[in-house]
């Protein structure tokens, strides 16, 4: 899952990035509501989640929002506020937030907070996605197969969390790429088939299917 970071504070921000990278988000940082609108309006590097801190330069937050969902965008979006500004919190719901967090925040709220988003975007209830024998447990980012602890890499850990997030559909190479990776992480399109084969070696026979042509899908044998 991909989240784009929108924060002007650069300890704040590389806080952020850090414990959304360790949890096993792909990262984008921005520190200023021209670039954050920017990143966010680009349909073709899309985004599973986006906090973003209202109190920015150049474009305020507020203000980004409001371009996004004028334009129809509708990744989730988690604001950040000031203590006791009310007002802006009753300003960004209205804007088109989909949560808010009051700073200062615990960083273990923020991720759950943005787990159930992501969540709910998709249509799952749990923080466990289940598919046949293999669960996902968002909290913890750790996977089981028939009750045993698999070990994953980060990145094969996040190609199986997208495709976890989204049962029985049909999922591009490209579609996995713009969402496992970050926008300046040096991609390789041939790297996604390598993830793709060992995750097989690593899972039951045929819980990952190649659609041809077209990419892979998640089934329950």
């Amino acid at each position: 899952m991909r989240v784009l970071v929108v924060e002007d504070e650069p300890t704040i921000a590389a806080q952020l990035a850090d414990a959304l990278g360790a949890a096993g988000y792909a990262v984008d940082v921005v520190g200023n509501g021209v670039d954050a609108h920017f990143q966010g309006d680009d349909e073709s590097q899309p985004f599973d989640a986006v906090v973003l801190d209202l109190g920015l330069p150049q474009m305020d937050g507020l203000t980004v929002l409001k371009k996004w969902r004028a334009a129809g965008r509708t990744m989730p979006v988690l604001i950040l506020t000031a203590r006791d500004n009310w007002h802006e919190k009753v300003a960004g719901i209205d804007a088109g937030a989909d949560d808010y967090l009051t700073k200062p925040f615990h960083m273990e709220e923020l991720l759950a907070r943005l787990r159930a988003l992501i969540r709910r975007a998709g249509g799952h209830a749990s923080a466990e996605l289940v598919c046949g024998e293999v669960v996902l447990d968002t909290r913890h980012s750790r996977v089981t197969v028939a009750g045993l602890a698999l070990t994953l890499t980060s990145h094969e850990y996040r190609v199986l969390d997208y495709l976890m997030h989204h049962p029985g559909k049909v999922v591009s190479r490209s579609d996995l790429i713009d969402h496992i990776y970050a926008q300046d992480f040096d991609r390789d399109s041939n790297t996604v088939e390598v993830f793709i084969a060992r995750l097989r070696k690593k899972l039951p026979d045929g819980v990952i299917e190649t659609v041809r042509g077209l990419g892979y899908r998640l089934v329950s044998p």
